[in-house]
């Protein structure tokens, strides 16, 4: 796969300058982008994957909803449905997505839709609910919607100045393109991250003097959730298990399991992936199957004792105070 990457280099400085042709386009006002009344927050990267953008929404949802009427819009991604999808009660997953449902799931006192077409989208919350906010998930490098603050994300093991394009890298937007975020949060760093290593990832990053960089890490739960049971992480310390993965990243997964002294047997597909009844069938084949929230609001019914393991974002220093305060500036 690298030999491959490194083959397609060409291709990606095409897609380099693509990326760079469109979005100057949009900053001389040749695209138009739309603004809309209903206040806008976009959660997103500029690469592909892996940066925490559900746990992120979230989080953001938690604290929004204590005092605003928030709506969240997503794409959707792998969804079998087209156009805008209101959730209801009852709703599959295979209509709205793996990440809308599991944010349905646990926030069904919300509005929640996913629809392509951003604009359209958010037109039609704009029109039929009465919302304050709606978050638009992994919509950063739409820019046909003007929104009001941007929350741009970058993981600690892969900042986006250190990338490059695809399809030799992850990039799929410009890294210019950071210069539009009202606030930069540094993902998945390692808890003991100190000052000094911060301050490093600044020099990198070289925000803007009115840019805010705060830095968070992925809490994950001391407990595994089943359909009808909870399990405490620590009864299987020194048991064989099986992780099903379904996500860009599972690196900071499997550490943290190895680390808990977990042994594992790591089944790992791509992203957002929905299985097969041959790949189904193996793991029911199995003593026991862990996997993360996104790829059991996929397996759940079909897989014999299955567990997931719920993940949160926690942030360094006041960056939680940080992100809030400039959300509320915006």
């Amino acid at each position: 796969m690298q030999l491959l990457r490194k083959l397609l280099f060409p291709v990606s400085l095409v897609y380099a300058m693509v990326v760079y042709v469109r979005n100057y386009l949009y900053d001389i006002g040749v695209f138009n982008s739309s603004k809309f009344k209903v206040k806008t927050i976009c959660v997103g990267n500029l690469s592909v994957g892996g940066t925490g953008k559900t746990p992120m929404i979230e989080f953001l949802v938690s604290r929004l909803k204590q005092s605003q009427k928030v709506a969240v819009l997503s794409r959707g991604y792998g969804r079998k449905s087209k156009g805008f999808v209101l959730a209801k009660p009852g709703v599959s997953v295979e209509t709205l997505g793996d990440e809308p449902f599991q944010i349905f799931k646990n926030f069904p006192e919300i509005v929640l839709a996913v629809d392509a077409d951003r604009r359209n989208g958010i037109s039609i919350l704009e029109k039929t609910k009465e919302v304050d906010v709606v978050l638009l998930d992994d919509a950063y490098q739409h820019r046909k919607v003007s929104c009001d603050c941007y929350i741009l994300l970058t993981a600690y093991s892969n900042l986006y100045v250190d990338d490059w394009y695809m399809p030799t890298g992850s990039l799929r937007d410009s890294k210019r393109e950071a210069r539009r975020a009202n606030i930069i949060i540094v993902t998945k760093c390692p808890k003991d991250l100190n000052t000094a290593q911060q301050q490093l990832i600044l020099k990198k990053l070289k925000p803007r003097d009115d840019q805010n960089v705060v830095f968070s890490y992925l809490d994950y739960s001391n407990d595994l959730k089943g359909d009808k049971d909870l399990m405490p992480l620590e009864n299987v310390r020194g048991k064989k298990i099986t992780l099903v993965t379904g996500i860009a990243n599972p690196t900071p997964l499997v550490t943290y399991l190895t680390e808990k002294e977990v042994q594992l047997e790591h089944l790992a597909f791509r992203d957002h992936h929905f299985f097969s009844d041959k790949e189904i069938a193996l793991m029911n084949t199995k003593e026991m199957v862990l996997t993360t929230e996104k790829d059991y609001v996929r397996l759940k019914g079909k897989v014999a004792n299955l567990y997931y393991i719920g993940v949160t974002h926690k942030f360094l220093n006041k960056g939680e105070q940080q992100l809030l305060e400039e959300i509320t500036k915006h």
